[in-house]
């Protein structure tokens, strides 16, 4: 999910330019290799010369490497830039911020839509099923091309939670702390459910072709139907009523199901956006990736967590109904067990899923208290320490 808010405040970090690495011979957990792999990025303040300010940001589903500042000649800020800035939560005069999008994304990065260099046409369904712990091995590749060891911090929310809990699990010494927020462990049949729904939707579209539809028309009704699908769980009844409570669209309509009310031309300006900027494979792919993944891979959670020294501050939404609390409380139990340092903040929010994107002031504080406390803990306490 993507929301973008205007920012017209100085604390933007202004122009920045999206990067590319590139890398080859990558091997997905499928044991399918990709002879050659492209990650887009960005990158927002400075590395200092330990290389100690580093902080990993992970994006949700579709999302992408644009998480502050503007592009030249656009207007529209990054999805996360309400924190990301001079003073803000993940503040650019004290830390230097990464985020790449996903493998198997479709803004820069290699996906289904990328050319295999084998055929000259675009991958599709040759494309090899990604899981999340492939995203978080990427993005450990280009980690490594920046000369970072160790990262401050790795933080997300939703599906950039769940690889915050991959780096956790898989790159512990790689990481001094774990920002997961708004995310699960592993997906619940009824998270399952909603994301099966979107793909049919997609794959059921005439025009999806297989997937081979990238010489012709892509499946715009289907990933419209998906994405207002998706729109429906990020949101609360609170702030539907809120925002639209029954309201009816003023025009009168000439057909006997037009959208009538407020939130079904919401709804549907939403699905219809977003086939503009992301692409139906994608969608697929990424989603089954949720699906599939299990940060303890069939075992007990505070089992593979043992062990582990970096802290871990988890972030839950009452009002969050599609990643309820109750699945951040099983992660902040299961570090507990384990002896992992953690901490729990479940914010009173009636912005359902989007609360993460929402509740700046909130999770800013949080955050920036946290952030702090790990970057003196690492500065003063490691490096100058008597």
């Amino acid at each position: 999910m993507v929301i973008t808010i205007k920012n017209t405040q100085e604390s933007s970090v202004g122009v920045v330019e999206t990067k590319y690495f590139e890398f080859s011979d990558f091997e997905s957990e499928s044991g399918e290799r990709i002879d050659n792999v492209i990650l887009a990025y960005e990158t927002y303040g400075e590395l200092n010369e330990e290389k100690s300010n580093a902080i990993l940001i992970l994006h949700a589903l579709s999302g992408d490497a644009h998480a502050a500042g503007i592009h030249e000649g656009q207007n529209d800020p990054g999805w996360w830039d309400s924190m990301i800035g001079p003073g803000k939560a993940f503040d650019t005069n004290k830390y230097f911020l990464i985020c790449s999008n996903v493998l198997g994304g479709c803004k820069g990065s290699t996906g289904p839509s990328s050319i295999n260099p084998k055929t000259g046409v675009p991958y599709a369904l040759d494309f090899p099923l990604i899981t999340i712990n492939d995203m978080v091995n990427a993005q450990r590749h280009l980690i490594d091309h920046l000369g970072i060891n160790r990262l401050l911090a790795v933080a997300g929310g939703s599906m950039g939670g769940m690889q915050a809990l991959a780096w956790l699990i898989r790159y512990p010494d790689r990481i001094r702390s774990a920002i997961p927020i708004a995310t699960a462990a592993r997906h619940s049949p009824q998270q399952i459910a909603f994301n099966e729904v979107g793909r049919r939707a997609i794959i059921s579209d005439p025009e999806w072709k297989s997937g081979n539809y990238y010489d012709a028309l892509p499946p715009a009704r289907g990933l419209s139907v998906a994405r207002m699908i998706g729109h429906i769980t990020y949101m609360s009844d609170a702030s539907m009523s809120e925002k639209f409570g029954r309201q009816r669209k003023g025009a009168s309509q000439s057909h006997k199901f037009t959208a009538d009310f407020e939130v079904e031309g919401y709804l549907r300006y939403r699905g219809d956006s977003f086939v503009n900027r992301f692409d139906a494979n994608s969608y697929l792919y990424i989603s089954k990736s949720m699906d599939n993944f299990d940060a303890s891979e069939g075992k007990p959670l505070q089992d593979v967590l043992q062990g582990i020294k970096a802290k871990v501050l988890v972030i839950a939404f009452k009002s969050d109904w599609l990643y309820p609390a109750y699945q951040s409380k099983e992660i902040l139990k299961a570090c507990k067990a384990s002896g992992v340092e953690a901490t729990y903040c479940e914010v009173d929010s009636n912005y359902g899923h989007d609360a993460f994107l929402l509740e700046v002031e909130e999770e800013a504080h949080l955050i920036g208290h946290f952030l702090g406390r790990i970057f003196y803990e690492y500065e003063v306490a490691e490096n100058y320490a008597i």
